[in-house]
């Protein structure tokens, strides 16, 4: 029975995979020709699993335009067999390679840390084939950091890359001052510990202390992991150095167009807006960062809204990228390509060159005030409290960094304001008119904890006139690192501190007749750790406490929220 659904699985995505075909521009002109299959040697003798895919040649000695993909994840082989497929019946060789330890390459795996000289030794090889008129890179998730890693050397006929849904900056896709995405990286390590392990996601998260739970639960010690966990800092060395910076500084020294993809509720949006804007300008001049409703399989996750004039371009918009560049001989004009949630548009802004160039949109404040109110004005003084139990958190249920419970990212419709004790909303009166919201939203917190750290959220909601109720952002901080700076701060119980939650970019239009709602709270799990109310680093607590919070307001505390408004061109 297992063998049969199994089966059963395999048919559905081989059929999903051919669809995503139909809608290509790039029209079929070719027979499939030779498929090879090679252990190609690395500088230290490992041998990688290498699968070529040619067209049938038209000529003697035809060349090409090559695709190249690097993957460590050995059960896409069927999909990577129908995309080969596709893409050589359109004229293009199609190669992909097997990292090591993976899908019957060599070597141990260890991710991340081969595959900048894995990469260069395979895309030199294939610029020395005589079938290679010029070469592509395309990957997503892991599969663009094989490519982001070599980006900056690769040799000549490497004409661009598409790399989707993934950005260097590996601090950003971890940690959010100072808490650790869980669900995301605790799961992928879990998932990819090399062997199999028993223990699930919910126990893996909630193991005290963290830094124990490979040998402890899992059967095997994973020191990658235990850096990952260990180094909640952005200035820690580990962020720094090595593999990681390395790969940091790699979008200042790309010469090449990349098309960038990435999703609005993706858990590597925040690096991959860093790593756009870290591009050189000769790069940024040609290339495209398209953002658009997606999680991080491409999939719109905002049920509640029209998205008529949205298409499923996972396949198509590397194809025809591609199909330019390596093809037409073609430079795109660069650009960011936002997709607005709300008035189910794209919108596109030509690439800035200098900060000069960049759009700065309007801030619009709206306070926080007493009996759960929001104001486009601070009102006398007032504040609430709640109490924080870590062991009882609030479930994440619509959120942009989650990968393991991806079901809960998105937005989605949420429960009504106060829903929990330790659950405080705020909501404003209607609004006159519709506020386009671009760019990073912000709440500003007054608050004060008789713990020595602690954690705050807050979540920005949609209200549409009929009461349903959608999130648009949501973020966390902690004292500890409540002043964004990534520096660690002190704290004394019982003072008023500010806090300050800036949330990922959105687009997004607050419609005319709907309202704005925030909550604020102290957990968000498992999108990210649960915070114990002890201070130090998240990873080595072994017990948590109630933490009494207090949220003040009004004159002398003005707690808001930031919308960062487009006004109308």
């Amino acid at each position: 029975m297992e063998r049969e659904e199994q089966q059963d699985r395999d048919s559905f995505m081989a059929q999903w995979a051919r669809r995503q075909f139909e809608s290509v521009s790039v029209s079929v002109t070719r027979q499939t020709g030779a498929e090879e299959e090679r252990m190609l040697p690395m500088r230290d003798g490992i041998r990688l699993k290498t699968v070529i895919w040619l067209p049938q040649p038209m000529e003697k000695e035809e060349q090409f335009p090559a695709i190249l993909v690097r993957s460590c994840y050995a059960q896409q082989e069927p999909i990577l067999r129908i995309r080969a497929e596709e893409f050589v019946k359109r004229g293009f060789a199609f190669v992909y390679q097997w990292c090591r330890g993976t899908g019957g390459s060599e070597g141990k795996w260890e991710p991340n840390v081969n595959e900048r000289a894995d990469g260069l030794d395979t895309v030199n090889w294939l610029a020395g084939q005589p079938f290679v008129k010029n070469i592509g890179y395309w990957g997503d998730s892991y599969l663009a950091l094989t490519g982001w890693c070599m980006a900056d050397a690769v040799p000549e006929k490497v004409k661009t890359m598409c790399l989707g849904v993934y950005g260097v900056d590996r601090h950003i896709s971890a940690y959010q001052d100072g808490l650790f995405r869980m669900d995301v990286l605790t799961s992928w390590a879990r998932e990819n510990a090399g062997t199999a392990v028993r223990a699930d996601n919910e126990a893996s998260y909630l193991f005290r202390p963290q830094r124990e739970v490979d040998e402890q639960l899992w059967g095997v010690r994973l020191d990658w992991y235990r850096d990952w966990i260990g180094n909640p800092e952005p200035g820690a060395d580990y962020w720094n150095q090595g593999f990681w910076g390395m790969l940091k500084g790699i979008p200042g020294k790309v010469k090449i167009p990349l098309l960038l993809r990435e999703g609005w509720y993706d858990h590597h949006l925040g690096s991959c807006l860093v790593s756009y804007g870290n591009l050189s300008a000769e790069a940024k001049r040609h290339s495209v960062f398209q953002i658009g409703p997606w999680n991080h399989s491409y999939l719109p996750v905002i049920p509640e809204e029209n998205t008529a004039r949205l298409t499923d371009d996972s396949v198509s918009a590397p194809l025809e990228w591609f199909y330019r560049i390596l093809v037409k001989n073609e430079m795109p004009d660069g650009m960011i390509k936002e997709y607005v949630i709300g008035e189910d548009r794209w919108m596109e802004k030509r690439a800035a060159e200098s900060d000069g160039e960049q759009f700065v949109p309007c801030e619009k404040q709206f306070f926080l005030c007493g009996q759960g109110r929001l104001s486009e004005s601070a009102e006398a003084d007032a504040d609430r409290t709640y109490c924080y139990d870590p062991e009882q958190p609030v479930r994440s249920h619509g959120a942009e960094s989650l990968l393991a419970d991806m079901k809960e990212n998105g937005s989605f419709l949420q429960p009504g304001p106060d829903y929990r004790e330790d659950v405080i909303s705020f909501t404003s009166d209607v609004l006159g008119k519709k506020l386009l919201a671009e760019g990073s939203i912000r709440v500003r917190l007054f608050v004060s904890s008789d713990a020595e750290d602690t954690a705050f959220t807050a979540k920005v909601m949609e209200v549409f006139p009929d009461g349903r109720t959608v999130n648009v952002r949501g973020g966390i901080t902690t004292l500890a690192f409540r002043d964004g700076t990534g520096r660690r701060q002190e704290y004394a119980p019982g003072e008023i501190a500010e806090a300050n939650i800036r949330m990922w970019d959105i687009a997004w239009c607050f419609r005319e007749g709907s309202r704005i709602r925030v909550d604020i709270s102290s957990s968000d799990f498992p999108q990210y750790a649960v915070h114990t109310n002890f201070p130090g680093i998240w990873s080595e607590q072994e017990r948590s406490k109630k933490a009494n919070q207090t949220v003040y307001m009004g004159l002398r505390y003005p707690s808001a929220v930031i919308l960062p408004v487009r006004t109308e061109d």
